[in-house]
């Protein structure tokens, strides 16, 4: 039988194919149901993918996308810059996948204006779509600060694949980034390994404050610079100098750092002006409900772009979260979205990082922590009330989805608090002796 084919692993496609042929042939009017989803990024990706497996036929989807180019994994950017994959390594799901789902991709041009009470959206040169559900998956764009310079050639942003293959050029240069979170982080990382000199210039105390302690933070810009990346805190930019291009920066306290060119990496923006002039309620972002819905009927809101409970989460897995809760809600499914559980499980600049819940003690809570400088690793788990309910982790973050499911789930920690600091396997045995 070796020359034979294994069918077998077909089998998958051929259902989908055949679920679909039975909608069209019994279901017509499913068939003519349009939906659109604005903006082709990872949340985007996610929801087509969710809403396939639970109402696969069900809608006409057509996707609309301003880059050129089918969506792509923008978390491994700073890889792409340093050269460690190629553009094809970053793309979410090839064209066949879209093909086979019946999606219709405009990818390459801008949404202009939506129409909620007509349910139609206006693309760039004029075509008009029509809709009966909407979804907003518009992301964010990086904020740039208002300074003198920032008109200099050799000044940008950190954002898309083609902010990817400008900073290129810089390989070799002496690049200052400003913005110590996690983008900024990234991309002074992947800069480094690009050969750049590079000086990340951060306004706070410590990196990532979002996300990480005074400690783990401390441990963490030691390990950058390990990488011989130099990190100012407590920084604030005044000015980029140059004639012609981008010659230097300039803080407040005086000094001035030599560059060729600066990125911004300060934080993001959500994309919200397209559902503004629409008339759909904003704040910092799009509002949405419970089922992800915004002020207009049918017209709904995933990702960056999403305001939920006063919340723009900003991170890929709240945004996953939320493209799985919509996507059941439009298959007929009882689903609504209570919020996430902020959680970054990533390497920055090459250093493992994890974090997770309310990471800072507060009223009512106690941490335990193990701390070993000298290989680079740092724990620290976070209880109230008997419950798991933050957690930092650097370097090692081999048990890092066991302390976010015990996060979540907010299962009693009592029996394992001894050992629970080890590892999953540890807590376990002892859980069960």
């Amino acid at each position: 039988m070796g020359g034979g084919r294994d069918l077998s692993s077909n089998a998958a496609v051929w259902g989908e194919r055949l679920a679909r042929l039975r909608l069209r042939l019994f279901c017509p009017s499913c068939m003519s149901e349009p939906l659109i989803v604005i903006g082709n990024g990872m949340a985007a990706a996610r929801f087509v993918d969710e809403l396939g497996k639970r109402a696969l036929g069900r809608h006409a989807v057509a996707v609309i996308g301003e880059e050129p180019r089918l969506a792509y994994n923008r978390v491994l950017l700073s890889a792409l810059l340093a050269e460690e994959i190629g553009v094809a390594d970053i793309e979410l799901k090839p064209k066949r996948w879209w093909q086979d789902r019946g999606v219709t991709l405009h990818y390459g041009v801008r949404a202009i204006a939506i129409d909620a009470t007509a349910r139609t959206v206006t693309l760039a040169g004029g075509t008009r779509l029509s809709f009966s559900k909407l979804v907003l998956a518009t992301g964010s764009q990086p904020i740039k600060l208002t300074m003198p310079g920032m008109e200099l050639p050799g000044v940008h942003t950190f954002r898309d694949v083609d902010d990817v293959n400008t900073i290129a050029a810089s390989k070799g240069a002496r690049v200052v980034v400003i913005g110590g979170g996690l983008l900024g982080l990234e991309a002074a990382y992947g800069l480094a390994k690009a050969r750049a000199q590079v000086t990340v210039v951060h306004l706070m105390d410590r990196l990532m404050e979002r996300q990480l302690d005074a400690p783990a933070a401390a441990l963490l810009k030691s390990l950058v610079e390990r990488k011989g990346i130099e990190i100012l805190l407590n920084a604030n930019t005044a000015r980029i100098h140059g004639e012609t291009r981008v010659e230097g920066v300039e803080l407040t306290d005086g000094r001035r750092i030599d560059a060729d060119a600066v990125i911004f990496a300060a934080g993001i923006r959500p994309n919200i002006a397209l559902a503004k002039d629409a008339g759909i309620a904003v704040n910092r972002g799009i509002v949405v409900d419970d089922h992800l819905q915004t002020g207009a009927a049918d017209v709904f809101a995933i990702g960056e772009c999403a305001e939920h409970r006063g919340i723009c989460y900003g991170l890929v897995e709240p945004a996953y979260e939320q493209a799985r809760v919509l996507a059941r809600h439009l298959a007929g499914r009882e689903a609504s979205y209570a919020g996430s559980i902020v959680a970054t499980n990533l390497k920055v600049s090459g250093v493992s990082v994890f974090s997770a819940g309310a990471v800072m003690v507060g009223e009512g809570s106690e941490s335990i922590i193990l701390s070993d400088l000298n290989h680079g690793t740092y724990k620290k788990l976070v209880i109230a009330r008997g419950r798991l309910t933050g957690a930092v982790l650097i370097g090692d973050v081999g048990d890092a989805l066991w302390y976010l499911e015990l996060i979540r789930t907010r299962q009693p920690t009592q029996r394992i608090r001894a050992d629970m600091m080890f590892g999953r396997a540890l807590a376990i045995r002892s859980e069960a002796a």
